[in-house]
């Protein structure tokens, strides 16, 4: 059996779209261009630790200066939200193009189906065309206005979310692929590499998270699922290496408490090797002045 080329697969063609679709993807295209960068974040698998990764860096963005929206695309597990603290948080209905994301702070604005769903513990059972009918909508009829960076939190894998995500969003400037030591792990990272590949999105570099636990009393460090895998693999693909994150027990207890690590916690280590990849992405940028937007 052969094997399927991108252009025979389909994964860059949209397929016949119906005249809704058209007019939501130009509605996309409006909302989305008073955007200077977008950015997805993904893995591989689950359990790396991407949304964290996520989440520190739109707030450490945010507290940066520089103006922010987060954007939850994970359906099935929403938890930007509450690694916020803004679990229960309400989206004030209005019509399409006036609805407005949650409001984190005065630069920080997060959007999630956490805030469409009554019960934090109930279940999201959709397939796929409900699941990326919604993501357009967040896309399209919510108001983002002005922002320096655009960050979208994706569900492990390389499915229906994130296709629908490089597909839809225009001059998405790339993915960031969250990883962690383990073999397994950096497998699936590789596939990540291939997927954007195959949907030419360029990968802004890889992280390595959980690399190694650094003790918070004396700061003894413990290589728990090896070191360097990342750096390796990312040496071997021919992408950029953004950095290791070790692992740190407060950063779960921030996100579980709303608070991101990065604010909380900045003297600690992993807050600093967070802030090296923060300011490797970011480059020369500076936040955009009150008096330039509109």
């Amino acid at each position: 059996m052969s094997k399927n080329k991108p252009e025979d697969s389909g994964l860059h063609r949209r397929g016949e779209e119906t005249s809704e679709q058209h007019e939501q993807r130009l509605r996309i295209q409006d909302n989305l261009s008073r955007i200077k960068r977008k950015l997805m974040v993904i893995s591989g698998k689950g359990g790396v630790g991407k949304t964290t990764v996520a989440v520190n860096l739109a707030a450490a963005l945010a507290e940066d200066g520089f103006t922010v929206g987060l954007l939850d695309a994970d359906i099935h597990g929403p938890n930007t939200a509450l690694m916020l603290g803004r679990e229960g948080g309400q989206i004030e209905p209005g019509r399409p193009g006036e609805i407005k994301p949650v409001q984190v702070g005065d630069r920080l604005k997060v959007l999630s189906m956490a805030f469409l769903l009554g019960d934090p513990g109930q279940a999201v059972i959709w397939r796929g065309p409900l699941k990326m009918g919604v993501i357009r909508q967040f896309l399209s009829d919510f108001q983002w206005g002005d922002l320096d960076f655009l960050v979208v939190d994706l569900p492990p894998g390389t499915g229906d979310e994130p296709l629908s995500v490089a597909q839809l969003i225009p001059d998405l400037e790339g993915a960031i692929i969250v990883t962690t030591p383990q073999k397994v792990a950096l497998l699936d990272g590789r596939k990540c590499v291939d997927f954007t590949r195959q949907i030419k999105v360029p990968v802004v570099g890889l992280v390595e998270n959980m690399s190694g636990f650094s003790c918070p009393h004396c700061g003894e460090k413990i290589e728990i699922f090896s070191f360097g895998g990342g750096e390796a693999a990312a040496g071997e693909l021919g992408i950029p290496f953004l950095g290791r994150i070790p692992l740190d027990p407060r950063m779960v207890i921030s996100g579980d408490e709303g608070q991101p690590f990065v604010n909380g916690h900045p003297e600690a280590e992993a807050a600093r090797a967070l802030r090296q990849i923060i300011h490797k992405i970011v480059g020369e940028d500076k936040p955009a002045s009150a008096g330039s937007r509109h």
